[in-house]
């Protein structure tokens, strides 16, 4: 056992006034299994960069582990798996590598291939095996689970379940559950460790973000109440110091009494209101640094529109191919025939291996020229709103991307800071963004655009928790048609109304 020490740790990014930490302190152990959550943008690769000194920091990281990051850089990628046990882990043998790979469901003829023929899934298995196998490694695992297939995620879990001692960055909250015993958290302004998985994390999240809400709700009802009753009591008063003394000593005495006693009343009630104004001033001042802290989720909205037709879309032995031609024996078929149908307000998950057409067919459904048989029925008048896959295309302002897409500018920015997005991500250009942040630019593309039907291709590839649960939370509250393929099994639980598993051809 050993432990990981970060004391007063600061950094901040080129031309950037704000630091992503800031005297961040913690302390970690080797032997925990610590899954490394925040929003995007907050700094969590940096974290590890930061702990591999790739990246120079203010502060001290006292630790005698050994950092080894993941995804490991493989300079050549033409090289074999076999060749990469002699740069990885040259102390062991290969029969040492076909073992750990079979604790993870892994065919050992990868290890005869190029590394750049594998698959993603293929890569990340294999990497992961050899880094694992490295004498006395602590793991850095940043993300291995994004593009993967469901099965990929499984297997990949499964195997860090018998691990120990590593951190994981990963927004698969389904990963974090089966795999971690600790969460280091990074807030707004400070950082939070949690024993326990992310559900536990979550548990305490939700406790603490109802807790601050009802305390605040109290608050502000007292100091209304008390001001009410305070103004009440001054208006009182004013009225008897405005009337005139009559004739009638008895009534003028008593209208004295009465003015002097309203007027005390008041004053009491004034005084309480000050103290009470005085106690909110200080809960303000108490909590002003965890409301710095606090991730609010907020609420998103969708513009759909109630489709002309009960049926949306209606699907009937669909088969994308490979080529522009149908083989009689469908042998070029990216996937066994499809049909669905999708009504009103429902929402269809698409689930399936890699490489088994899923995005393939929903760009055919969008409308994309790609040869398939089979048909398609959709709904007349039928307004389509696509979110897809790949970022790379992201180029130029919030404001030219807006007005590309036909969308109001300034609604785009609304949803990405309720994503999360700071005054600098909402100026820069989108190209400069991070993975997370620019899926988010489409995502908040798709929500601005009016539509009957939201077709969204693995919409939450590097996309943050809170993020996914804003979007959970927005789909269960509203009731769009919507077509997806995802492999967040928590999301897809929560969201869809109909699943269907696409079998390779």
């Amino acid at each position: 056992m050993s432990i990981i020490s970060v004391n007063n740790l600061t950094y901040y990014y080129d031309g950037c006034d704000e630091a992503v930490y800031e005297n961040a302190s913690f302390t970690l152990d080797t032997t925990w299994k610590t899954g490394l959550i925040g929003r995007n943008g907050r700094g969590k690769t940096t974290l590890l960069k930061l702990l591999t000194g790739e990246l120079e920091n203010g502060g001290a990281v006292n630790t005698k582990a050994e950092f080894l990051y993941f995804p490991f850089d493989v300079e050549d990628k033409n090289m074999s798996g076999s060749e990469l046990i002699g740069i990885i882990c040259p102390e062991m043998q290969e029969w040492e590598v076909i073992r750990e790979l079979s604790y993870m469901g892994t065919d050992c003829e990868i290890l005869y291939r190029p590394f750049n023929t594998l698959s993603g899934g293929e890569q990340t298995r294999l990497l992961l095996c050899l880094l694992f196998l490295r004498d006395n490694a602590f793991l850095l695992i940043d993300e291995p689970t994004n593009c993967l297939d469901l099965e990929a995620r499984e297997a990949i879990g499964d195997y860090l379940k018998a691990k120990s001692g590593f951190i994981l960055v990963s927004h698969d909250r389904d990963l974090l559950d089966k795999c971690t015993d600790h969460i280091l958290s990074l807030g707004r302004s400070d950082t939070e460790i949690i024993n326990g998985n992310y559900s536990v994390w979550k548990e305490n999240f939700d406790r603490k973000e109802a807790n601050e809400l009802m305390r605040d709700k109290k608050l502000k009802s007292e100091i209304g109440h008390l001001k009410a009753a305070a103004e009440r009591s001054k208006k009182w008063a004013d009225t008897a110091e405005s009337r005139k003394i009559g004739i009638d000593p008895t009534k003028t005495e008593k209208s004295l009494d009465r003015r002097a006693v309203e007027g005390a009343k008041a004053k009491a009630m004034m005084k309480r209101m000050k103290a009470v104004e005085s106690r909110r001033q200080t809960a303000i001042d108490e909590k002003s640094e965890l409301l710095k802290n606090r991730e609010c989720i907020d609420t998103l909205k969708i513009p759909s529109i109630k489709a002309k037709s009960a049926t949306v879309l209606s699907v009937q032995n669909l088969v994308p191919y490979y080529c522009d031609y149908c083989d009689n024996d469908n042998s070029n078929a990216l996937c066994k025939p499809v049909s669905f149908t999708l009504s009103d307000g429902e929402r269809l998950c698409l689930s399936g291996k890699n490489g088994c057409g899923k995005s393939t067919i929903l760009k055919i459904i969008a409308g994309a020229d790609i040869s398939y048989s089979g048909s398609i029925a959709k709904a007349p008048g039928l307004k389509i709103s696509v979110l897809p896959q790949d970022t790379n295309g992201l180029c130029g302002t919030l404001d030219e991307f807006s007005e590309r897409l036909g969308v109001d500018a300034e609604l785009v920015r609304a949803i990405l800071a309720k994503l999360g997005f700071s005054r600098r991500e909402l100026i820069d250009r989108t190209e400069n963004l991070s993975a997370g942040q620019k899926k988010k630019v489409l995502i908040a593309g798709s929500l601005a655009t009016p539509a009957n039907l939201y077709i969204w291709d693995e919409p939450l590839n590097f996309v943050d928790i809170i993020s996914r649960i804003q979007l959970e939370r927005l789909l269960g509250a509203n009731t769009p048609t919507m077509l997806l393929a995802e492999h967040d099994r928590y999301f897809c639980e929560n969201t869809g109304t109909k699943r269907l598993y696409i079998t390779k051809g």
